[in-house]
C-alpha cells in the first residue's frame, strides 16, 4: 500500500499559491468615449462594477482554495455561481474595454469579407446583433464569436455575466455589454439608442485581430 509522508501530506492541505486577478487598465481615458459613453458611466462601470468582479472573484477563489484543502466538496459546490458569475464579469469586462475606442476604425478585409459570407452583408449583420441585443430579457451581453468547429462567425447572446466560451463554445471576438449599469446614466432606459451610439466607436481594428489570430490558430 502506497503511504503519503507527512511532508506530501502537509504540501497537499497547504493554500496553493496563485497570483490575484488584478482590474485592467483602460487603453484610453475615462472621457475618451464621449459623446458616446461619458466620463461618469466610464468611472463607474470600470472602477466600482468591474473591480468589484475582480475582488468577488479573487475572495472566491480563496475560499476555494481552502474549501478544497479541507475535502469540503459542499462548499465546492456552492462557490460555483459565485466563481461563474464574477470570473464572467471580468473576462467579459477586460474584452469589452479593448472592443471600444475614441478612433476611427474598419473591420479588416478578411474580417468583413467573413461578415458578409456568414450573414450576407454588413447592414444585415448590424440588424442582426441589434436584434439580438434588444432581445436579451434583463441583463446579460451580445456577442460575435468563433465556432473553431465549425470555422464560421455565429452571433449570440448570454445572460447576467455569463462567460461566452464556458457558456457556448464559441470563442469571443466582439463582446457588447446591455446591463443597464453600461447606459443608463446617460441613455435611461433606452438600450436601441444605446447600441446604436456604441456601434460606432466599436473597436474593428481590435476585433480583426482577434479574428486573426482565432483563424491562424484553427488552421494549424
Amino acid at each position: 500500500m502506497w503511504k503519503f509522508s507527512s511532508r506530501s501530506v502537509q504540501l497537499l492541505r497547504s493554500p496553493i499559491s496563485r497570483a490575484k486577478h488584478t482590474l485592467p487598465e483602460l487603453p484610453y481615458e475615462y472621457a475618451a468615449l464621449e459623446p458616446t459613453i461619458c466620463r461618469e458611466i466610464m468611472e463607474l462601470h470600470h472602477q466600482k462594477h468591474h473591480a468589484g468582479y475582480v475582488n468577488n472573484l479573487n475572495a472566491a477563489e480563496e475560499q476555494l482554495t481552502e474549501a478544497l484543502g479541507s475535502n469540503r466538496v459542499t462548499d465546492v459546490i456552492k462557490l460555483g455561481p459565485s466563481l461563474k458569475f464574477n470570473g464572467g464579469g471580468h473576462l467579459n469586462h477586460s474584452l469589452f474595454w479593448e472592443n471600444l475606442t475614441p478612433l476611427c476604425t474598419a473591420p479588416s478585409k478578411a474580417l468583413e469579407a467573413s461578415l458578409k459570407h456568414n450573414f450576407y452583408s454588413m447592414e444585415d449583420f448590424k440588424a442582426l446583433v441589434r436584434g439580438a441585443a434588444l432581445n436579451v430579457q434583463g441583463s446579460g451581453w451580445v456577442w460575435l464569436g468563433w465556432d473553431k468547429d465549425r470555422k464560421l462567425l455565429r452571433i449570440a447572446a448570454c445572460a447576467n455575466q455569463d462567460p461566452l466560451e464556458a457558456t457556448t463554445g464559441l470563442m469571443p471576438l466582439l463582446g457588447i455589454d446591455v446591463w443597464e449599469h453600461a447606459y443608463y446614466l446617460q441613455y435611461k432606459n433606452d438600450r436601441a439608442q444605446y447600441f446604436d451610439a456604441l456601434w460606432e466607436i466599436i473597436n474593428w481594428k481590435e476585433v480583426s485581430k482577434r479574428y486573426e489570430k482565432l483563424r491562424c490558430t484553427v488552421n494549424k
